[in-house]
């Protein structure tokens, strides 16, 4: 790789309260032929300021400081910020954690793979299959990477890399990407879904330090606020289908002296659609999708696949109440049973056609 490229990207490292082993971290970036070093102090304590002030005498780091904790992705966006204004000479990034849990060879690897990419952004992937990996590090890769290609069409091995290699003609957006700690990290994988940005994953060495001790993660809130951002994709879908089914059920019992059962199914199933679609479709297309393609467009395939999607519905209803008798959770219960197993289906006909994005301006 020539020296010159890595000379124009910077090493950033958000940290709170750290030992020596940011001081390790910071050696080992400059080790492997990194010229500049970014340390944010995320409002350490007075104990652990002595890593900071050790940094500071190098003359490759620079320091930023938080008067009061403000989170991980606060730090980021702060390194975002000051590299966006203050180092117009800087091409590119690479975000590594403190801990020294992310090897300088690696962060290396990363770099080389950007500077051939540009518009690419490369994520450090770790392998949680070792038997060294913590259960609950392991599981929760595991659930979450689950999710995420479910609900989000993300397929990702590591979705809680800290190790990422980014253009700095994206950082502008990235700042602007909600979020202030744990969780800003998963919503910048989100934004890169929806703007149309892409990534590579490259394997890094998987390390946990005594069995990841130092890690400021909160396991209860973070975890909430990792997964806030992702259920959201969901919610619009489940709010339509409540409507929906309550409608169907007004309509049925409306209909229920009507002679003809399979009728009576599609009228309840066309009116409780009607009502339950605007709302969807409102809904999925900025809060769930943020669409901004011309309405003309959406609303044509978003019809085309619900007038698809309710005569899928109306035919299973009539089908499973009907010619074979299901008839023990009511029409109402056997519509859910039905529309919960269409509902991944055009979850994911919505996300990747009805309201997909074009392809982020590859100009960056």
């Amino acid at each position: 790789m020539d020296e010159g490229a890595l000379a124009q990207l910077m090493v950033v490292v958000p940290s709170l309260n750290p030992d020596e082993k940011l001081i390790q971290v910071i050696d080992g970036m400059m080790e492997a032929g990194f010229s500049h070093v970014l340390v944010v102090d995320d409002g350490s304590d007075e104990a652990h300021s002595a890593p900071f002030l050790e940094a500071e005498q190098r003359p490759q780091c620079t320091v930023l400081h938080h008067v009061k904790n403000r989170g991980k992705g606060r730090a980021l966006k702060t390194a975002f910020e000051y590299i966006f204004h203050e180092r117009k000479d800087i091409a590119g990034i690479v975000t590594v954690d403190g801990d020294n849990q992310h090897k300088p060879r690696d962060a290396r690897r990363l770099a080389e793979a950007l500077v051939g990419e540009p518009k690419t952004v490369m994520l450090g992937v770790r392998n949680f299959k070792g038997s060294h990996v913590p259960l609950h590090n392991r599981m929760g890769n595991t659930i979450t990477s689950g999710v995420f290609r479910m609900l989000c069409g993300i397929a990702l091995s590591d979705t809680q890399t800290g190790m990422r290699a980014i253009s700095a003609k994206y950082l502008p957006r990235f700042i602007e990407v909600a979020g202030e700690r744990f969780e800003y990290e998963t919503n910048m994988l989100l934004y890169m879904k929806t703007a149309g940005i892409g990534f590579r994953e490259i394997p890094i060495e998987t390390v946990y330090i005594e069995n990841n001790a130092t890690s400021h993660f909160n396991p209860l809130t973070d975890s909430a606020k990792i997964y806030g951002p992702i259920l959201k994709f969901a919610g619009g879908s489940v709010a339509s289908a409540g409507i929906d089914l309550l409608i169907f059920t007004f309509l049925v019992w409306l209909l229920r002296d009507m002679d003809s059962l399979n009728r009576q199914i599609l009228i309840a199933t066309a009116g409780a659609r009607a009502v339950s679609s605007l709302f969807n479709y409102a809904f999925n297309r900025k809060a769930v999708f943020s669409s901004d393609e011309p309405h003309r467009i959406t609303i044509i395939r978003y019809y085309l696949l619900c007038f698809v999607q309710m005569m899928i519905s109306y035919k299973g209803v009539a089908f499973l109440v009907g010619a074979a008798g299901f008839t023990g959770f009511g029409k109402t219960g056997v519509k859910l049973l039905v529309d919960s197993i269409l509902f991944v289906l055009t979850f994911q006909i919505q996300r990747e056609w009805v309201f997909k994005k074009k392809k982020s301006d590859s100009s960056i």
